[in-house]
């Protein structure tokens, strides 16, 4: 079994520690969320990435609260999923958001690392990928997050591409989101969702979102205009059978809420060209990016990725309950 190394955090236990005869790396669900599943009470999952390492401290637990409390005005029961202690969990208490959003070290989880958390007791904050990979294990059908990852510029030099992609390509969830960050490679991106059979309906739009904008520009090929006709979608696609797959809704920012358009073309012009003078590559291109658009936008970007993430989890809360309603 993996050992601790010598440097091992505060927040982690002994491998172990864990009890197989318990099945304790399965997540770990609270009374509340573990009924509503049981009775087909709507349910959303939250990522926590955004919490921990997306938002400043302490904005970052009042946000956290928020986005929780939008899934329970529209009925719906939250599930902010994270890994705290070796331990994953599908849904959240009080104190265990304020861990996640008020300890600096907690670490940063895709799906890949999910496996080593766990077994080196590890606490960390969950990526689009492993969250979604959590939530679907669960038996949660849909799952709200700001943007997701993607194929990254200049892929043909250095084929960087999110983990989010393929992980998407075998979970059969249902993705409420703004698009994919706009500083990634937004065509490429949706020609390797289409590669990988994973299915995107604009909600009210015809244009792919563009995260901060409202339309990256690039056109989708279906349209939705209710959460009703999106459950319509993942019940023809559940009757279909085939390989699992996510569905992406694409749900763009308002426009008066949008980044300015022109101050996000330039900024992030400027600060790719900043990235090929310093030699920043990899990944290290993305935090790079993000920093100087927050930065350089004073902070108008921030707000904008954060109206997103309310209108996808609002959204995301509706489909949810015209989803148990169908049922």
């Amino acid at each position: 079994m993996p050992q601790n190394p010598p440097d091992q955090r505060p927040d982690q236990r002994p491998a172990d520690t864990k009890n197989p005869e318990t099945n304790a790396y399965e997540p770990v669900l609270p009374a509340e969320v573990r009924a509503a599943l049981s009775a087909g009470t709507p349910v959303v999952a939250l990522e926590s990435t955004i919490i921990a390492h997306g938002l400043p401290r302490p904005r970052n637990l009042s946000v956290a609260r928020e986005l929780e409390g939008i899934v329970r005005s529209a009925g719906a029961v939250p599930a902010t999923v994270a890994v705290l202690d070796g331990q994953a969990h599908v849904g959240l208490g009080e104190d265990q958001l304020e861990r996640i959003a008020g300890d600096p070290a907690v670490r940063k989880l895709g799906h890949r690392d999910l496996a080593p958390a766990l077994a080196a007791g590890a606490s960390g904050a969950t990526t689009v990928s492993a969250t979604a990979f959590l939530a679907a294990r669960a038996g949660v059908g849909v799952f709200a997050t700001g943007g997701l990852g993607g194929v990254h510029r200049e892929w043909s030099e250095n084929q960087d591409e999110s983990a989010d992609l393929r992980l998407l390509a075998r979970t059969g969830i249902t993705v409420v989101c703004a698009g994919v960050k706009s500083i990634l490679d937004v065509p490429a991106t949706l020609q390797r969702l289409e590669t990988l059979g994973v299915g995107i309906v604009g909600y009210g739009t015809g244009h792919f979102p563009g995260f901060y904008l409202s339309s990256s520009g690039e056109p989708v090929d279906w349209t939705v205009h209710s959460p009703e006709e999106v459950v319509e979608v993942i019940r023809a696609k559940e009757a279909l059978g085939g390989p699992p797959a996510a569905l992406i809704v694409a749900n763009p920012v308002p426009e008066a809420e949008q980044l300015d358009p022109s101050l996000h073309d330039r900024v992030l012009a400027e600060a790719l060209d900043a990235c090929r003078e310093r030699g920043i590559s990899g990944q290290g291109v993305t935090p790079f990016l993000l920093d100087q658009l927050m930065r350089r936008t004073g902070g108008a970007s921030l707000e904008a990725n954060l109206a997103a993430v309310r209108g996808n989890v609002a959204l995301a809360a509706r489909i949810a309950v015209a989803a148990a309603a169908a049922r």
